[in-house]
This record gives C-alpha cells, sequence and structure tokens, in this order.
C-alpha cells in the first residue's frame, strides 16, 4: 500500500464498527460496509477512529478489524488508522502491526493531559519517535479531546516531525483556522488539511483551503460530490448538492447522539445489518427515529427536485 503524504485529498470516510446486538463485531456487515464506502467514491478510509468505537475494542478485536478492512479493500484506496490510546507504547506497537497489514498512516489525537504549547509539541515529537517513519495524521477535535491546538503549535509539530503529512481538522470554528494555516510562510512545507464535523461545513472549508474530508455521514456520496464539484470550480453546485442533505447532516451532529443516528441510517441503507452500538451506547427511541425517517423522505423529494 501506498503510503498517506502531503498531497492527500479528496473524502476519506470515516468508517463505523458495525455490531452485532449482542456486542459482538459484525464480520458480515463490514465487508458490504467497505464495499459500500467504495461504491460511493470515497478516496480512502479511516478506520477505529472516534466515531468508530475503537475505545470499546479489545487490541485483538482491533487488528481483527484492521486486517478484514484491509483485506476488502485490496489496496485499492488507502486506509488510515486510528491508533491514539494513553501511552506511546500502545501507540507504537499498533502502529507497527497496522502498517505491516497495509495501512497507509496511522491517526493520533492528543490526550486530555496536555495543557501548554510546549507539552502537546513535545507529545507529537516523543510520538513520532516512536513510530518511526510511519506518517501520521494529527487529529485536532478540541470538542472532545479538550486540547486547543493553535496555529503556531501545529506549524512547530510540522516543523519538527516531518513525518506529521496531514491534519484532520475539527476545530469548530474553524474556518479562520484554515486561512490561517494556508497564509504563505505560515508553515514551514504544505501539509494535508482534511476536515471532520461530519461535512457540517465542507464547502466552506473547500473554499478557505483544506483538500477535502476526513469525517463520516451517513451518505457520503454527497461529501464525495461537494469535493468534486468545488475542487472543478462548480461552487453553486457544490452549495444546492449541500443544501439538499443539510438537515440530515445538522441532525447527525447531535453530540452522544450522532453515531446512533447514522448507523440507523446506514441501517436503513442495508449497508449495516443492525444499528447497534456496542455499550456504553443508547440505541434511539421511538420519536427520534421517527424524525430521522421524515427528513429521509424530506431529503428524497429535495434531491427529485435537485435533478
Amino acid at each position: 500500500m501506498t503510503r498517506l503524504t502531503e498531497d492527500a485529498a479528496g473524502v476519506y470516510v470515516i468508517a463505523a464498527t458495525p455490531f452485532l446486538p449482542d456486542g459482538a463485531i459484525d464480520h458480515a456487515s463490514i465487508d458490504r460496509m467497505v464495499a459500500f464506502y467504495l461504491e460511493a467514491g470515497a478516496t480512502g478510509l479511516t478506520i477505529l477512529g472516534m466515531m468508530g468505537e475503537a475505545p470499546k475494542l479489545t487490541q485483538d478485536e482491533s487488528l481483527s478489524v484492521v486486517n478484514q478492512v484491509l483485506d476488502q479493500v485490496g489496496g485499492r484506496v488507502p486506509v488510515v488508522v486510528g491508533v491514539s490510546a494513553p501511552g506511546f507504547a500502545q501507540i507504537a506497537g499498533l502502529s507497527a502491526a497496522v502498517m505491516d497489514a497495509g495501512a497507509a498512516a496511522v491517526m493520533i489525537a492528543p490526550p486530555g493531559s496536555l495543557r501548554t504549547d510546549d507539552q502537546i509539541v513535545a507529545y507529537y515529537r516523543q510520538a513520532a519517535e516512536f513510530i518511526g517513519d510511519t506518517p501520521f495524521v494529527l487529529q485536532d477535535f478540541p470538542l472532545v479531546t479538550g486540547v486547543q491546538i493553535a496555529v503556531p503549535v501545529i506549524a512547530r509539530i510540522v516543523e519538527e516531525s516531518p513525518t506529521c503529512v496531514c491534519l484532520k481538522h475539527e476545530d469548530w470554528p474553524g474556518l479562520d483556522k484554515i486561512g490561517a494555516l494556508r497564509a504563505e510562510g505560515r508553515l514551514s512545507r504544505r501539509i494535508s488539511i482534511l476536515c471532520g464535523n461530519g461535512g457540517l461545513f465542507l464547502p466552506e472549508e473547500m473554499t478557505r483551503g483544506a483538500d477535502g474530508a476526513m469525517t463520516g455521514f451517513a451518505f457520503p456520496e454527497m461529501m464525495v460530490d461537494v469535493v468534486r464539484h468545488m475542487r472543478a470550480g462548480e461552487v453553486d453546485r457544490a452549495h444546492d448538492l449541500f443544501d439538499a442533505y443539510l438537515p440530515l447532516a445538522r441532525y447527525e451532529q447531535q453530540p452522544g447522539a450522532g453515531l446512533a443516528v447514522r448507523k440507523y441510517i446506514l441501517a436503513k441503507r442495508g449497508v449495516i445489518a443492525h444499528d447497534s452500538l456496542r455499550r456504553p451506547g443508547a440505541a434511539l427511541n421511538a420519536a427520534t427515529r421517527a424524525e430521522v425517517d421524515m427528513l429521509l423522505a424530506r431529503q428524497e423529494r429535495r434531491l427529485q427536485e435537485l435533478s
């Protein structure tokens, strides 16, 4: 597998981890889900991220998911694997295993214990030393990690760690941050910027200089088409398409409920067999399911009008 580089662009779909109702991994749904993402036009996949319920998996389960996804992908697109963990030994061990299996890069989020800019820079310097020449994605998601990584700090990490090839940008509000990172002379070298937050600001992020998305949404084909139209200069078409999905994207971004909504829709689309979250994780109640069903029906009508 070709390794991830600073030129990464497009849509790297954050893959869900399918479970059976009893909490066991649904391996049959993994194959079906990977095929669905590839058919939707995903440039790459990112697995074992926060929305992939990675902290709920054992190390053996994590490796089994990685190996199955890589086998199903068959080298057609790059696969990035989340390896965030409390200690560098865990990060290094999982990184080595997934890269040996054929992953393109790993993704590392900062631990919530980091308080100062110097601590953040030192953390990523040490992480880079532990994983050697493995390319890594810096996950900037302060709404979840509680760690604020300012633009000058990202610049220092990029300068000190040549294997940092991509920023997974999920700061919110964060559009000005993208613009600052793309300002001439701000970074010692250009890295890829792929954005998260369910694609909720994708057209604007592309306008500010992002290279695409690295996030999940129950309709990844929307993100693929938006990125394609934006890169072709068809800005109005990109916004029109995005607007058709906006009510669902908004609904899916509810903290604490978003993954359950996404899995419910993926199950309704036949991508996964069950909408189960591994515990702790609550299922949607009847009222929420009815609201999602209504939004899906309205979206279908909007898409027909748009076509």
